[in-house]
């Protein structure tokens, strides 16, 4: 299942920081069935980050993860940039993470991460720290191989392409 792992952080992106969530995310969901065959960093740039999940959906990516920029921040605008490209929300998966967030803190509820669907890609947003996409990808990771392939087949595309 062709995945791309997407990380907003302009701390990242100007090395005030090293992007642990990004490489986390793309082991646990290789470990989870899917082929991870990129990793990039951008800044919260809305147009920036718009195009990037633009082109991971006109290049035929079946799953896009992306780590950072679903708090609370002004600069957080990853919700907002996925909203303006999905067709549709997959609300249980969003859900389902807010769920187990707050399991381990009561701000867990503050993830404002969503998920959809643009065309055959699924896009799910995951907050940008290690400790919380280790903490959340256990309840996402089961989910993804049998949602992406029933939305795939579903539009007459091959589920791992």
């Amino acid at each position: 299942m062709r995945t791309a792992v997407l990380t907003v952080s302009t701390e990242v992106v100007h090395r005030r920081r090293e992007d642990e969530a990004g490489p986390l995310l793309a082991e646990l969901a290789e470990a989870a069935g899917v082929d991870v065959d990129t990793m990039e960093v951008v800044p919260a740039d809305f147009d920036l980050i718009e195009d990037r999940l633009l082109t991971y959906v006109d290049e035929g990516f079946a799953l896009v993860l992306t780590a950072g920029g679903c708090g609370l921040e002004p600069e957080d605008i990853v919700p907002e940039a996925t909203l303006s490209v999905i067709d549709r929300e997959v609300p249980g998966l969003a859900e389902a993470m807010r769920a187990e967030a707050m399991r381990h803190a009561p701000t867990g509820a503050l993830t404002r991460g969503v998920s959809g669907a643009a065309g055959g890609t699924l896009i799910v947003n995951l907050p940008g720290t290690a400790s919380a996409v280790r903490e959340l990808f256990p309840v996402l990771g089961p989910a993804l191989v049998p949602a992406v392939t029933s939305m795939r087949r579903a539009r007459g595309l091959e589920p791992g392409r």
